[in-house]
């Protein structure tokens, strides 16, 4: 009798277990294989003054709705020449899928932001160009011509941002 019961015991276990791993792939499977584009606009200017505190904002939709529900929206902040010495700034979500974080730049510059946007089991990084204050222009050289507003590089290597600075110092 006590083998009996402990035998029932064992397949009921089992088959619990199998019944909680077919729930997990049921929901997993939701966000695989979809076709319908993350779209992140950011919202930050692209002109701000130095030492005030400002605003690092992006807004994520899928099929035109907002996404309140993202994996995570980090924004990945650097000085021309410098990407090695970048930040990386956690956001919260504020308000109909718009994710914010405060940041506040202590000198004039040339900076690059990415918004990694962790999304419905997709990521998308949007850059953009932030000139901070009134940099000498002719001390930056540009990363690339690719950092218009909204632009996806997920593929990009930015060792052309440390090999401009090392040419312009010549």
């Amino acid at each position: 009798m006590k083998k009996w019961m402990m035998g029932l015991l064992v397949i009921t276990g089992l088959l619990a277990g199998c019944n909680n791993d077919d729930k997990q792939e049921d929901h997993s499977s939701n966000n695989e294989g979809t076709t319908v584009e993350v779209k992140v606009d950011i919202l930050t200017p692209e002109k701000v003054e130095a030492n005030k505190e400002i605003e690092l904002a992006a807004h994520v939709t899928q099929g035109g709705e907002d996404v309140n529900d993202a994996d995570d929206v980090k924004f990945e902040v650097w000085e021309s020449g410098m990407r090695e010495d970048g930040q990386m700034i956690e956001s919260k979500l504020d308000k109909n899928g718009e994710y914010k974080a405060a940041i506040t730049f202590d000198h004039d510059g040339v900076y690059y932001m990415y918004a990694h946007t962790n999304a419905r089991g997709l990521h998308v990084m949007p850059k953009q160009k932030i000139i901070v204050g009134n940099p000498d222009m002719n001390k930056v050289k540009e990363e690339s011509n690719d950092t218009s507003k909204g632009m996806d590089h997920m593929k990009k290597d930015d060792n052309e941002d440390e090999e401009s600075s090392d040419h312009s110092s010549k």
